[in-house]
C-alpha cells in the first residue's frame, strides 16, 4: 500500500481507558497488515503530556495523527472501522 515512504503516526490516548487501549490494538493491527515494516507509531499519553496534546490541538482521546507521508490526517475514535480508517488516512481509495 505504501510507495516505500514510511508512515509516521502519533496516537494520543488517556492511558488505561478502554477506548484508548482498543485504538492502540486496532492501529497496530492495521499497520502490521497494510504497512508491514514501513511505519512508526508513537503513543502519547495526554495525562502525562497535556501541553503536547494541547499544542497539537488534541481535545479528545483517542486521536490519531498521521504525520507522514503528507498530508497530515486526524482521526478521533477507536479505529475499529478498518476500511473507513484506511480511507481517512489516504491508504485506500474508494472503488
Amino acid at each position: 500500500m505504501s510507495n516505500g515512504m514510511p508512515f509516521k503516526f502519533e496516537l494520543f490516548v488517556a492511558d488505561g481507558t478502554e477506548n484508548s487501549d482498543q485504538a492502540i490494538v486496532n492501529l497496530n493491527a492495521i499497520c502490521r497488515t497494510h504497512l508491514t515494516d514501513q511505519y512508526e507509531i508513537e503513543i502519547v499519553d495526554v495525562l502525562m503530556e497535556p501541553k503536547r496534546a494541547l499544542a497539537n490541538g488534541i481535545l479528545m482521546t483517542p486521536t490519531l495523527l498521521k504525520l507522514a507521508p503528507l498530508p497530515v490526517r486526524r482521526i478521533v475514535g477507536t479505529l475499529s472501522q478498518k476500511r473507513i480508517v484506511l480511507l481517512a488516512l489516504g491508504m485506500e481509495t474508494v472503488e
